[in-house]
């Protein structure tokens, strides 16, 4: 199943590095957040590939559910992000992905993050989890194991580049973080799959397409993504309350937990 995410993954950020270095439309959706004709173009080559390969088994895509087209899902069923970041695609910053995850019982067991402007996609399925260098033609040419780091204290805390408020600051205050590094889309979830920091708390609001991928790798790494109640972020979340279809709920993400006696 990796493999077949990572071809669609591969095809659909050629098709955004085009619509980035050649020039875009920018509209906004109905919630007032932007969409570009690159995260469309990659949507199609995602689904297609994913329909093609997975017929019985529903894709929940961001700029389909945007539109109003969301099919029916039972315990499997994939999300795709094509285009995770569109701000920082927008304003020519690198730190945009390709997200496409398999959820299986409300747990997100298999994705895979491309960041095809950075050249370098992570990968991850039940308890390994991978780090991948990709050619400026499209080509993975190095990929090694990766795991998550058991958290130091302090912490190295990861914070959204475009969505930080007043609680995450008071987070990062309150359990002392050493160093906080402001980084954009998906990729804080790989970062900390990697070893590369410790912590990663989100209280402003996120779609499960945008957390499935990189929540999969960090999970496959070794680490945790738990809502503040401390239980796993659980995916497929509909007919909520006080939210919309597939909204998640404020989250912390970690690295790999102490081992106790």
């Amino acid at each position: 199943m990796l493999a077949i995410f990572g071809k669609a993954a591969l095809s659909a950020g050629a098709a955004i590095l085009d619509v980035y270095r050649n020039g875009m439309d920018v509209s906004l959706k109905a919630d007032a957040s932007p969409v570009t004709q690159a995260d469309e173009i990659a949507e199609e080559i995602i689904v297609a590939a994913l329909s093609e390969a997975f017929p019985n088994i529903p894709v929940i895509a961001e700029e389909a559910v945007a539109a109003g087209h969301a099919p029916e899902i039972d315990d499997r069923f994939f999300l795709v992000d094509p285009l995770d970041g569109t701000k920082e695609f927008i304003t020519k910053n690198s730190d945009f992905t390709v997200n496409i995850a398999l959820i299986d019982g409300g747990v997100p067991v298999a994705g895979v993050v491309y960041a095809p402007a950075l050249g370098v996609a992570y990968a991850g399925e039940g308890d390994r989890a991978w780090k991948m260098a990709v050619s400026d033609e499209g080509q993975v040419t190095i990929r090694v194991p990766i795991t998550s780091r058991t958290v130091v204290s302090p912490p190295v805390g990861l914070i959204s580049r475009s969505h930080c408020d007043a609680k995450t600051h008071a987070f990062v205050a309150e359990h002392a973080v050493k160093e906080c590094r402001s980084i954009g889309s998906s990729l804080k979830f790989c970062m900390l799959a990697e070893g590369g920091a410790d912590v990663y708390p989100r209280f402003t609001r996120t779609m499960e397409w945008d957390t499935a991928a990189g929540d999969a790798v960090l999970r496959a790494a070794g680490g945790r993504t738990l809502g503040l109640d401390g239980k796993p972020l659980l995916y497929g979340k509909r007919n909520q309350a006080h939210d919309s279809d597939f909204a998640n709920p404020s989250f912390i993400a970690w690295g790999r937990a102490a081992e106790t006696a």
